[in-house]
């Protein structure tokens, strides 16, 4: 669990109500930080606003368990893939994630992961967003999702409401129930490659033996790389990436991540410095 100042999910709602916090929404604002660092310095933690498991465990009364000795395994020895030459390149926590991804989903040769990682670095602008940002003005909406809100008058009364957005535009599809639901927002694309829908969240956490119905936001805070992996390789991309390290192939790909091809010379870009790194 690791919550922080910008988040918002249900999670911090539910931690405010722990805490006393009036009204309790899962928006994480500065009055949440000042009172979880409050809470911290009086119970003996580091007070630094962030809810980290020692944090969470505490203030929701569980019992934080012993954490398992891991012995760290060379990367660079890791089904043969030379990982250790990625450092630098991408986070070490998306080097960490990658032996078990690769391994589960298929995800390994030197080609098929710089494909793989040239998608979910531009997806997530730099390994660095985990869930979609739907925070558009009324002419952002109009322009990007026209079929919904084909003028600015009509996407007025949904305009910097994410959740309203996501309810409105993911509801009565991908296995989500209609708007009123709230589906469309709680399924709203999360990890590296934007997992969305309920469909593929029930499908993706029946491939791992998670439930992420219940738990959508551990897309984002968990299985960020790993949901992209299970994508991947749903939908054929790994036997795409074998077809060799070209520009077309890159397109080809970029096209079924993205239903277009925004951000291809970013996307190839990416792809040449993995490869050139893996190969």
């Amino acid at each position: 669990m690791l919550l922080k100042k910008g988040d918002n999910n249900e999670n911090v709602k539910l931690m405010q109500q722990k805490l006393g916090i009036e009204p309790a929404v899962t928006n994480f604002g500065p009055k949440t930080e000042a009172a979880v660092k409050a809470w911290q310095s009086a119970n003996g933690l580091t007070a630094d606003g962030i809810v980290g498991p020692a944090t969470w465990a505490k203030i929701m009364g569980e019992t934080t368990p012993v954490p398992t000795p891991i012995v760290a395994t060379p990367i660079a020895s890791v089904g043969g893939l030379k990982l250790d030459k990625l450092k630098g390149h991408i986070p070490d926590a998306v080097i960490a994630m990658i032996p078990d991804t690769a391994a589960k989903f298929e995800i390994n040769t030197p080609l098929r992961l710089a494909h793989f990682l040239a998608q979910c670095g531009h997806e997530s602008g730099g390994f660095k967003a985990t869930q979609e940002n739907l925070n558009y003005s009324a002419k952002g909406l109009a322009g990007i999702f026209k079929k919904y809100f084909p003028t600015e008058a009509a996407a007025a009364p949904y305009a910097r409401q994410p959740q309203k957005i996501a309810s409105k535009v993911y509801g009565g599809r991908m296995g989500n129930g209609p708007e009123s639901t709230g589906e469309g927002y709680k399924f709203r694309g999360r990890g590296y490659i934007q997992l969305t829908g309920k469909e593929n969240y029930t499908a993706f956490g029946k491939s791992i033996g998670e439930d992420m119905v219940a738990n959508p936001d551990m897309v984002a805070s968990t299985y960020a790389l790993l949901s992209a992996a299970w994508f991947f390789s749903k939908n054929g991309l790994h036997k795409i990436a074998d077809e060799g390290a070209s520009d077309l192939v890159v397109t080809k790909i970029t096209k079924r991540v993205n239903g277009g091809t925004i951000g291809l010379p970013d996307r190839i870009k990416h792809f040449k410095e993995y490869y050139h790194l893996l190969a």
